[in-house]
């Protein structure tokens, strides 16, 4: 049998954490807004950090703080002010990125463990090698290296801690490095404010050269993405469908210059255009493999996500972690639970390279085959009734087939009635905010419920 990695999932409320837990997270991740790279909507407090990290030990579990933006002056001067009473707290480890911080960490507590961040981009054995020199306890390797090459850094650094990220959004930069935000809004995404500005709904503008030189828009054309799809002309290539405006009458490609004949069409759908926007890391079907290279923690990003994504992702990668450490062979079921949550496409970054068209239509056939979508929370069954009270977060009726998503283990019903809060029949549970009661038997307070598509 394998030694189990750690799975690491993120805590960005006491709810998430707690869902984390109870879905089979061995750790949490968790960062007060100050210091940390989510200074949005985070919760974690003085109080709240206490509260997590206390009912973390009691759980047997560790409770890491994100401690991970690269500061400014004004924070620098602060910093170990407002760190003293999180450390008093003891948590299992700060995740640290910045030099200056990790040296007067070192010397203020030096037998605190320091995580080093993906934020200073680890990519080889040499740093590793350098940050373990100077007494970090573990490394969160860059999103960017191969299996072969996550490899060889633990065969080279065989006694630290390597930890790697197998799902969650991806930068389009490495991590922390885009300057998008920052220019547009004034907030940098290693200060903990990123407003993910490469995943804005932009729009192309047909433009031209004046005899200055400068580029400007011509009066006549304005071009609008959903104004061209009205446009009854189009082309196609490699498959995509390309429309023409009626009145710039020109197709909208992007070609590299040193990658000629690759073009690829700048319109990607009717809500607009995102060529700068990259799909979500899914690594599950290498949980195998990350886990027979002895890499020690398998982390999960998402503190801004929902509690049900938390318990989904637990829920999924620690059956994935468990069929590994028995060598039991892969189940492609997991490919369409995580399928059921709110996504921008699926890939598994950088981990391999060149993928077979044999392994795309295997992993995308077994993703498509049992999508869901997360659709209300369990607040409390009533025994006496057997009526389960749902808050409803997305709409679902009777006749369709519902999952139980709890601790326990899932299951599967048909929906056959439903009442609102007075006891009368309804048939839609129409979305957001509703309240309804539906027909469940056994113990399974706080589940979540998710309808097959």
């Amino acid at each position: 049998m394998l030694k189990a990695p750690e799975l690491l999932l993120p805590a960005g409320s006491l709810e998430k954490m707690r869902a984390a837990y109870a879905f089979g997270a061995d750790a949490v991740y968790a960062g007060q807004p100050r210091y940390s790279l989510r200074a949005r909507n985070n919760e974690f407090t003085l109080p709240q950090l206490c509260t997590g990290i206390t009912e973390a030990h009691q759980l047997g579990k560790k409770f890491f703080v994100a401690s991970n933006l690269m500061p400014h002056n004004s924070k620098v001067k602060t910093y170990l002010r407002d760190m003293a009473p999180v450390i008093e707290l003891q948590p299992d480890a700060l995740i640290m990125a910045d030099p200056g911080l990790i040296m007067m960490v070192r010397e203020t507590w030096p037998d605190v463990p320091i995580h080093l961040s993906v934020q200073a981009n680890t990519v080889n054995y040499a740093a590793v090698k350098f940050w373990q020199s100077l007494g970090l306890t573990r490394v969160i390797l860059s999103r960017e290296l191969s299996l072969e090459e996550i490899s060889e850094i633990r065969t080279l650094c065989p006694d630290m801690e390597l930890e790697v990220f197998v799902h969650g959004a991806l930068c389009i930069a490495y991590s922390g490095r885009c300057l998008l935000s920052g220019y547009f809004n004034h907030r940098d995404p290693n200060q903990g404010t990123c407003t993910n500005s490469c995943r804005w709904d932009y729009k192309v503008k047909a433009a031209e050269e004046n005899a200055s030189g400068d580029i400007e828009l011509p009066q006549k054309i304005d071009f609008d993405f959903n104004e061209a799809l009205q446009s009854t002309e189009s082309i196609s290539f490699s498959n995509t469908a390309i429309k023409r405006h009626p009145a710039a009458d020109q197709v909208y490609l992007i070609e590299e210059s040193q990658r000629p004949g690759q073009l690829m069409p700048v319109m990607e759908d009717e809500h607009g255009t995102y060529i700068m926007n990259s799909k979500d890391l899914r690594a599950v079907e290498h949980v195998a493999h990350l886990t027979e290279i002895g890499i020690d923690s398998l982390k999960v990003e998402g503190r801004t996500k929902s509690a049900y994504y938390v318990a989904r992702t637990a829920q999924v990668y620690r059956q994935a972690v468990d069929d590994a450490v028995h060598q039991r062979p892969f189940d492609p079921a997991l490919l369409g639970q995580l399928e059921g949550l709110a996504n921008r496409g699926y890939t598994d970054g950088f981990y391999q390279r060149h993928h077979s068209q044999e392994t795309q239509n295997y992993l995308r056939g077994h993703s498509e085959s049992s999508r869901s979508q997360y659709v209300g929370d369990i607040e409390h069954v009533d025994a006496t009734t057997g009526m389960a009270e749902i808050l409803v977060k997305n709409r679902f009726q009777t006749g369709d087939r519902l999952e139980i998503v709890h601790p326990s283990g899932n299951r599967v019903i048909q929906l056959e009635q439903m009442q609102d809060l007075e006891g009368n029949a309804v048939s839609v549970a129409p979305g957001s905010g509703h309240r309804v009661r539906i027909p469940l038997s056994g113990d399974i307070e706080k589940a979540f419920v998710a309808r097959f598509l």
